[in-house]
């Protein structure tokens, strides 16, 4: 599998991130929780972010976040199952610089990813 994050990998409808939200939580950890769709799904892996103002109040916070977990997920999305994951931020991070910022969300992302890896 290429290592590109084609449109393919990505929730794009409200109604995916519905789905997803509604579903069981996979994994938590210190900032994110993992959710998924209840329903049995195939195909490749896809991923959704929930990164909202009230966790992080500044963009250049909720973009860095973003792209961390995105990459993250790019990397070990051929190991993942089928079906859809939405990754939502539900802590404030810490005070802290970006690069600090990245380092954990990143250390976090992957972590939960090899949980949810079988």
């Amino acid at each position: 599998m290429p290592s590109a994050f084609p449109p393919a990998a990505r929730l794009h409808r409200p109604s995916e991130y519905a789905l997803a939200l509604k579903g069981p939580r996979v994994a938590r950890g210190a900032m994110f929780v993992v959710t998924r769709p209840r329903e049995a799904q195939t195909g490749p892996a896809r991923l959704g972010m929930v990164v909202p103002k009230r966790q992080a109040p500044l963009a250049v916070t909720r973009n860095a976040i973003k792209r961390v977990v995105r990459e993250a997920f790019r990397l070990r999305r051929a190991e993942l199952p089928p079906g859809d994951l939405v990754f939502r931020l539900v802590a404030r991070p810490e005070p802290a610089s970006l690069t600090v910022l990245k380092r954990r969300a990143r250390a976090e992302a992957d972590a939960l990813l090899r949980r949810i890896a079988p």
